[in-house]
């Protein structure tokens, strides 16, 4: 198996011949999907989900009716292999997936609560949890947890609790673009050092593997 970051909030999860993309949104490149069997997006914000990127690959596409209605008015020839999925809801996309949650964070009260749908995948013997936009727990116990560490519905505080709720034995970093060399810095030392002595805690450059 091979998982690998692909800017932003984007990974990869590889297995046995499939290669199941969660959210290759507008600050990932275009390669995130090349020989992609399956794609996930959360929820409908461009950083997760980027249409261009949908219409490059012919892979079938997984996510809520809300991003659903995007595709069809934006991308209908993507909107004929993208199959809606509601929370608690487990499809077979070569790799088992659960979607997990319904509602993005919210960012401020006079903006709109879109929905979201976190996933775990589990490839092999290794679960793989992504909450999207949110701070959902995966409701079972997971190997890798794709953390957001910077976004305006968060503060460091709450990532870091957000880490320890899920306490898996592997903690990879995303949702990070937003945040400078010092500020992805700083949340590294404070998560890793909260963490220390439950699981390990990475941040991978654009393209890099676990």
């Amino acid at each position: 198996m091979r998982i690998s970051k692909h800017g932003h909030a984007c990974v990869r999860i590889e297995h046995e011949g499939h290669v199941v993309v969660i959210d290759p949104g507008s600050f990932t490149s275009r390669e995130a999907v090349d020989g992609a069997t399956a794609v996930l997006i959360t929820h409908e914000h461009a950083d997760h989900l980027d249409l261009g990127h949908l219409a490059a690959t012919r892979a079938p596409v997984f996510t809520v009716d809300d991003v659903a209605g995007h595709i069809r008015s934006g991308a209908p020839a993507v909107a004929e292999r993208t199959t809606v999925v509601a929370p608690g809801d487990t499809v077979d996309v070569g790799l088992p997936v659960r979607a997990v949650g319904e509602r993005h964070a919210v960012i401020h009260d006079s903006l709109p609560v879109p929905a979201n749908s976190g996933f775990v995948v589990t490839a092999g013997d290794t679960k793989v949890f992504h909450p999207g936009d949110s701070f959902e727990l995966p409701g079972e116990a997971v190997d890798l947890f794709c953390l957001p560490v910077s976004a305006p519905w968060t503060k460091l505080a709450e990532v870091m609790e957000h880490a320890r709720a899920v306490a898996a034995p592997r903690t990879l970093a995303v949702h990070d673009r937003i945040l400078s060399d010092v500020g992805l810095a700083l949340t590294d030392g404070r998560v890793a050092a909260y963490l220390d002595g439950i699981g390990d805690y990475t941040r991978l450059p654009d393209g890099a593997e676990l």
